[in-house]
């Protein structure tokens, strides 16, 4: 459990971070695509497909990765002021930060099923961050 004085970020200011998020992985992963693309050719099926997804989802992770280890944030949650913590208030790791990308990425996979969790959480925690002993706060 996470007892500190750090709030919450709204519901809303947590939707603004992920819209613009998006927007900035779309234009993250339409530059890695076309550099893939670019050296390895047409991506649309077999091998190369999957070799793309894979290039795609490493990429993101080190964008997050080090985002979250550097400041705690990346520019979406800068540009919101939230910052994603430890519960003793420190950074992440480069390990914790990794399994974090990890386990947000099969939430992701599952539906949203672990962001979905923070409705239910006592704390409105991911179910990631729950299971990490992280957390997300304002800035």
């Amino acid at each position: 459990m996470m007892n500190h004085p750090y709030q919450s970020p709204t519901f809303f200011r947590l939707i603004a971070i992920a819209a613009y998020e998006v927007l900035l992985l779309l234009a993250l992963m339409a530059t890695i695509t076309f550099i893939f693309v670019f050296f390895v050719g047409d991506a649309t099926t077999g091998v190369a497909h999957f070799l793309l997804q894979f290039t795609l989802w490493v990429f993101l992770g080190f964008y997050f990765v080090f985002c979250w280890t550097k400041a705690g944030q990346t520019l979406a949650m800068k540009t919101w002021r939230v910052q994603l913590i430890k519960s003793n208030g420190t950074l992440l790791d480069f390990k914790l930060a990794g399994l974090r990308y990890v386990l947000a990425s099969l939430s992701l996979g599952f539906f949203g099923a672990g962001f979905i969790w923070a409705i239910f959480d006592r704390e409105g925690l991911f179910l990631h961050d729950r299971l990490l002993g992280t957390k997300l706060i304002k800035k």
